[in-house]
């Protein structure tokens, strides 16, 4: 173990000179907009903001394990801002613009957000002293999780060219978070041919295209027509795919009132059947309690145990013959249904030009004049570092290599040496079928049932529940295989038939137990003793 962490330790300071050297010749690159690595204090950079909202406290501290430094989130559920003013603002619409930063939490992050936020220029109103989340910005960009919603943002703030007003657009199906505690490396590429691809770790898994009503919501160009407004269904409209048969008769042998169920008149009463009997029997052995008051309490009664002759015997008590299902009832009759004639569909209304129709050839992006980092969380420990804007792909590739990754290998390296010295067999499966969920609930087919197959985060959290994601797992794939081989049941035939429910008093005796009765049973599950007259009020 020893050999292992000096040998860790050793590559690590190597790298680290190694990604000095190199930072220092890509910071000179015209390529390079702005990059922040943190190895200075931020005090005199950052400006925090003094809104009275913002309370939580940054500091400049170093990467758990790294003698790399970072900016920190350092409280927990508190209301955290923090802006930096560029030098120049930068332009989004003419060029290829790569946002990029790492982000570690520590902690985990259980609800809050670790995105930032690219900010407009200080006329269009705001200030680094009094930044909050009410400052126009550009683009927000980064993870945020709390309870069902799991996901990387991106969210365009583009300006309506007819209305003038700045409308969020946000990407549909984002990827999600990665549910570990390493350091993240989030990238966002915006290229002149309006493509957008969203990376995490280098790995592309978000690719959209800004002006499809595919990849965001609500699109950023407006459909060409809409449902007229004014427009109204007609009296004669008839939206019945299916009509009672009209020439339908109710056949004469059809009754109606016949019940459910009937007396079984061939059953007999079993033999040794004790009919004297009572099914339940005072408590022989119970005790009238010494704090027992009549006047308070009532009379006190013997609770009620199982009467030990009816054990031995068919039954006990009154013999009444069974119920079984009546071969006459047919329930209520019903007309068959028929194509209606008269069908015209589902009405629609009429579409009509849209008055707030635009069209565009690129966004109009805002430029990007500062940094701002405005987030509320539930935990704290949330690191921020190598923020990065450039112009170039092949930058950002490089600062990924020489400063995000080998911090990554290191952080892992560890991580598999905790997982092999769990004494949790589960632990390893655990990690496993979890990382596949995790990937799995990110395909764009899935969009839609993200959120659900995101609540799988709980049972990772609780190793016991796995086993039940397992079973569960090999169930539906069971049941695909299934489906797949002998085909789906075929849908019934439609019925005239209405079903009567039987009557809830035949179908259980001790569902109508009220609640005040059940709670009379003591964890035994023998009955407490019963009061016949409520304790009054003193």
């Amino acid at each position: 173990m020893e050999d292992s962490k000096r040998k860790i330790w050793t590559v690590q300071c190597v790298l680290l000179l190694l990604i000095g050297s190199c930072i220092s010749q890509l910071c000179a690159s015209d390529d390079v907009k702005f990059y922040d690595s943190f190895d200075d204090a931020f005090d005199g950079r950052w400006v925090v903001s003094k809104n009275e909202d913002y309370t939580g406290v940054w500091k400049h501290s170093k990467s758990e394990g790294h003698d790399d430094y970072g900016l920190l989130v350092s409280e927990k559920a508190k209301k955290h801002a923090i802006v930096k003013k560029l030098d120049e603002a930068i332009n989004l619409k003419d060029e290829t613009v790569v946002l990029q930063y790492e982000v570690r939490l520590q902690n985990g992050l259980e609800c809050g957000g670790a995105y930032l936020k690219y900010l407009r220029p200080q006329d269009a109103g705001w200030t680094p002293e009094g930044f909050d989340n009410e400052s126009p910005y550009s683009i927000m960009f980064g993870p945020d999780k709390c309870g069902a919603t799991n996901k990387v943002h991106f969210i365009l703030k583009h300006k309506n060219p007819k209305s003038g007003e700045f409308v969020e657009h946000h990407l549909k199906y984002p990827p999600s978070v990665p549910s570990d505690k390493l350091t993240h490396v989030y990238t966002a590429i915006l290229k002149s041919d309006n493509e957008l691809k969203i990376l995490i770790d280098g790995e592309e898994k978000k690719k959209a295209n800004f002006l499809s009503s595919e990849d965001f919501e609500p699109p950023l160009i407006p459909s060409k027509t809409i449902p007229d407004p004014d427009d109204k269904k007609p009296e004669d409209w008839d939206e019945r795919a299916k009509i009672p048969d009209p020439d339908a008769k109710k056949p004469d042998d059809w009754d109606e009132d016949a019940p459910m169920e009937i007396e079984d008149e061939d059953a007999v009463k079993p033999e040794g059947w004790l009919d004297d009997e009572p099914e339940e029997i005072d408590d022989p052995e119970a005790t009238k309690p010494e704090d027992w008051d009549d006047e308070e309490d009532g009379e006190w009664e013997a609770p009620k145990v199982d009467n030990p002759k009816c054990e031995e015997a068919p039954g006990c008590g009154e013999w009444k013959k069974p119920m079984k299902r009546n071969p006459a009832f047919k329930g209520k009759w019903h007309a068959p249904l028929i194509d209606n004639p008269n069908y015209k569909g589902i009405w629609k209304p009429q579409e009509i030009p849209n008055p707030d129709y635009f069209e565009l050839e690129k966004p109009n992006f805002e430029p990007i004049a500062a940094i701002g980092i405005e987030i509320w969380t539930m935990q704290d420990g949330i690191l921020f570092d190598n923020i990065l804007i450039a112009s170039n792909e092949k930058v950002a590739e490089t600062y990924r290599a020489t400063a995000w990754k080998p911090k990554f290998e290191v952080e892992k390296e560890k991580q598999k040496e905790e997982e092999s010295t769990d004494s949790d067999g589960l632990k390893g499966i655990q990690k496993v079928v979890f990382d596949y969920l995790y990937k799995i609930a990110d395909i764009p087919v899935l969009g839609d049932h993200k959120i659900k197959v995101l609540l799988i985060e709980k049972a990772e959290k609780q190793a016991n529940l796995t086993i039940g994601v397992l079973v569960s797992i090999i169930v539906v794939i069971l049941s695909l295989l299934l489906k797949v081989i002998f085909g789906g049941k075929k849908q019934p035939a439609q019925t005239h038939v209405e079903t009567k429910k039987p009557d809830v008093a035949e179908t259980s005796n001790d569902q109508g137990a009220s609640t005040e009765e059940k709670e009379e049973q003591n964890e035994d599950g023998a009955a407490a003793p019963r009061r016949r007259n409520a304790r009054r009020d003193s």
